[in-house]
């Protein structure tokens, strides 16, 4: 089974993104901000990472930018989920080591047909 850490400081986007995932049999486990989801992660050692962009604490691509400065995250998918469209942020964010990035608000179908292919299924 597929583990995907959510890291949202939204908690109702998180119930949202949950729902999707856990209906793809997916396991799921969730952070409220980047510095937290980066305390995880190593324990955790997840299939894929969905943030947001804007969070206290840490934001998103600072999260992509230290998961991709550790040895442990070189490869592991992970998706920017959020409400900025700015194609500059999307470069810093592909920049950064990003896979993705889904705009809020999401379409489940969208979501689900994103997670299926970064996971290889």
């Amino acid at each position: 089974m597929s583990h995907v850490l959510i890291v949202d400081d939204s908690r109702t986007i998180r119930m949202q993104v949950r729902t999707v995932l856990e209906q793809e049999g997916l396991q799921v486990t969730e952070a409220a901000d980047g510095k937290i989801a980066l305390g995880l992660a190593p324990g955790l050692n997840p299939d894929l990472i969905i943030t947001d962009l804007n969070m206290p604490e840490m934001d998103g691509i600072s999260l992509v930018r230290a998961l991709r400065g550790n040895a442990s995250f070189p490869r592991i998918p992970i998706l920017i989920l959020t409400t900025v469209t700015d194609q500059e942020m999307k470069d810093k964010g592909r920049a950064a080591g990003a896979t993705g990035w889904l705009c809020k608000p999401f379409k489940p179908d969208q979501l689900k047909i994103v997670i299926q292919k970064v996971l290889g299924k």
